[in-house]
């Protein structure tokens, strides 16, 4: 054969052989762009079962039974088990479907207690806690790093367990993660057909786990939504009841001038005022502060005021009527709630003032003073326990009245607390030398002048610092 025949028939035979290993390549290739195709898919329908489950607004339980579900079709595992770590810092089985083994081995005296074989497994994983760091599921909640187990018959950390459908052949547990944080652990184990997982199997499951972690950010999102717009509701409608319970307009009383203001640090207050007449001359006065916010607070208020209205007109003594009252809401205060509050009756025919104090702040009486030498501020003390906190036998024999002269020019405040503790920058509270001070200093003004010359004082003690408890001021001027 010539020379060039035979360089022919080499190149041709490095032409085949290249043409060849091309199409092993390309073949391989294909396949694992197929391999890889799958898996996205799969990745994509667990996406969607993730986001109808979480779109269902399912209990947190329910939600982690279906991503178990979900990771068993999209694995061909036999069995599947999500671990939560709690607070306490140890891990609970909370989801699993098929027989996955225990974390630990069973104890005789448990074997085989319930009724199948599948529910009495389900029992032990969901009553066995075990720490952060042990075993397999341990150790991947505290690296926050999935692991591959393919040979799990060899590997000695693995438990065995007597029951031969309990033998782990091969496994993969990966982290569900919310913003880094762990949730719990994603376990797969034992593939249908026969074989190990491999590397492919594991990159799937750690995206399964990341997808995962993202259903129970966006699930426990939208409760936290849920739960905001319930509280956004609950609030609106709490506020709409306090409105409801403020007087529209205040009474017109011969020689006597009022005005209140009241201001909320929230959306709802715990704060109360009313001005009612009581004929015969005679006007009633209450401030009040219920404890608790929200709708259940708003209610008590309004059964405070309706029962308020309907005791008031009946007796000429404010300890009388508290003491009333107090019997009246025994059946409306749940225990830990209480209210406080102080009622006055002016009399200006009479020129007197008398007042009750249930547990409330001490009413300020500014009056011109002789020995003085002009007016001057002081809190009148009254003793009294605050409404619902104690037996009505003791309440009553507590309560006391007050009675003192309300001459023309002399000024009564009742208010809240929220006033008086109001703190500035350096969080020293306004208090009640303060709050003399400027009821001394705006005397000769009217009801809305004094209560505008107070307000501004409390703003210029507080400066920035704004609200933090609600504010209620009353103010009565005898003119």
């Amino acid at each position: 054969m010539s020379l060039f025949l035979l360089g022919a028939l080499l190149s041709a035979v490095i032409v085949y052989a290249f043409y060849w290993r091309a199409q092993r390549e390309a073949a391989r290739l294909q396949e694992e762009n197929q391999v890889l195709m799958e898996e996205r898919q799969i990745v994509i329908d667990y996406m969607h079962t993730m986001v109808d489950a979480v779109g269902e607004r399912l209990p947190r339980d329910e939600l982690f039974q279906r991503i178990v579900h979900a990771a068993i079709l999209s694995t061909g595992a036999l069995s599947a088990c999500i671990f939560e770590k709690g607070n306490d810092n140890l891990m609970r089985g909370v989801a699993v479907e098929g027989l996955f083994p225990p974390h630990r081995p069973i104890p005789d005296t448990q074997r085989m207690k319930m009724g199948t074989r599948a529910k009495f497994i389900e029992q032990v994983l969901k009553s066995e806690t075990f720490p952060v760091g042990e075993g397999l599921v341990g150790r991947v909640a505290a690296t926050g790093r999935g692991e591959l187990i393919a040979n799990a018959a060899a590997d000695p950390r693995m438990v065995r367990h007597d029951d031969t459908a309990l033998a782990v052949r091969s496994v993969i547990a990966a982290p569900i993660l919310v913003r880094k944080r762990l949730v719990g652990v994603l376990c797969v184990c034992n593939p249908a057909d026969g074989q190990p997982f491999t590397e492919t199997d594991y990159s799937l499951v750690e995206a399964l786990a990341e997808q995962a972690g993202l259903a129970v950010h966006n699930a426990d999102f939208l409760a936290l939504q849920v739960e905001k717009q319930r509280l956004d509701l609950d609030l609106g409608l709490a506020s709409d009841i306090q409105q409801m319970l403020l007087p529209r307009s205040m009474p017109m009383v011969p020689g006597v001038d009022l005005d209140a203001r009241y201001l909320a640090a929230q959306k709802v207050s715990g704060d109360l005022y009313d001005v009612f007449e009581l004929g015969y001359g005679r006007l009633g006065l209450a401030v009040a502060d219920v404890s608790g916010k929200g709708v259940s607070a708003s209610l008590l208020m309004a059964s405070c005021r309706t029962a308020l209205r309907q005791i008031a007109p009946a007796h000429f003594s404010p300890a009388k009527v508290l003491t009333e009252l107090n019997r009246a809401l025994a059946g409306d205060m749940r225990e830990g709630t209480y209210i406080t509050m102080v009622y006055a009756v002016v009399d200006a025919t009479r020129n007197s003032l008398i007042f009750a104090r249930a547990g409330h702040e001490r009413p300020l009486v500014s009056r011109r003073s002789a020995s003085a030498g002009g007016f001057v501020s002081e809190f009148v003390a009254s003793e009294g326990m605050p409404l619902g906190l104690v037996e009505p036998a003791l309440f009553e024999s507590v309560i006391e009245d007050k009675a003192a002269e309300f001459l023309p020019g002399a000024t009564l405040l009742l208010y809240t607390d929220g006033l008086t503790e109001a703190p500035n920058a350096e969080d020293k509270e306004f208090g009640g030398a303060r709050l003399a001070d400027a009821l001394r200093s705006a005397h000769a003004g009217s009801a809305r002048q004094i209560n505008d010359a107070i307000l501004q004082s409390v703003q210029n003690f507080t400066g920035a610092a704004g609200l933090r408890d609600d504010y209620t001021l009353l103010t009565v001027k005898r003119v």
